[in-house]
């Protein structure tokens, strides 16, 4: 029994792979994250020892991949497949901190010792950058707006109500754990949606 569990394993995620991927199923999406969530999110939260990153890379992660299965291919696992995206996702984010990390100690004095004085831009964006960030706020209200039920919903209830997952567990009768895979599908939705329209949320 032991020696047929990974190539039955194997040939069920690549079902969900291809009904996923040929027919657009909800189900077959649900089902792949519903498996592999836990194990992604404990690796990322080893790699960051953060719990909100490692959630947001979980479901970066999970967008990438959706957006990929074309790609898959059943010669490896779907878990090692997904986890090594999730890797790259990190990979990703570290250099983009480091990118956007700059000691002031360092920029202090030039390669001659001199002293020099930099101008640190204000925290405060100026009124096109308020401008450019609320177009965008309105257009990924627009996608939250298209997307299916019961997606749509919860997205709103999380973000836009500022409800806990209790409490839309609560409020839609509905078991806490399908409240955790509805709303990560509704942020995988939403982020591979936004990425198609080159918008940053």
């Amino acid at each position: 029994m032991e020696t047929q569990a990974v190539p039955d394993r194997r040939k069920l995620d690549y079902q969900l792979v291809c009904d996923a991927r040929d027919h657009g199923s909800g189900r077959a999406y649900a089902s792949l994250m519903a498996s592999y969530r836990e194990p992604l999110y404990l690796l990322l939260l080893r790699m960051t020892r953060n719990t909100t990153m490692a959630d947001d890379l979980t479901v970066e992660t999970f967008s990438k991949a959706f957006l990929q299965l074309h790609r898959y291919a059943p010669t490896s696992a779907f878990s090692s497949w997904l986890f090594s995206i999730g890797v790259n996702t990190y990979i990703d984010h570290l250099r983009k901190r480091k990118l956007q990390t700059v000691s002031l100690t360092d920029l202090s004095h030039n390669s001659a010792g001199e002293f020099i004085e930099y101008q640190i831009p204000s925290g405060q964006p100026d009124p096109e950058e308020s401008m450019i960030r609320a177009q965008r706020d309105e257009r990924v209200r627009q996608i939250v707006a298209e997307l299916k039920e019961p997606y749509r919903t919860v997205i709103e209830m999380r973000y836009y109500d500022d409800l806990s997952y209790e409490e839309i567990a609560q409020r839609l009768n509905l078991p806490l754990g399908t409240v955790k895979i509805r709303l990560s599908r509704a942020k995988a939705l939403l982020a591979a949606t936004a990425q198609q329209q080159n918008i940053q949320i």
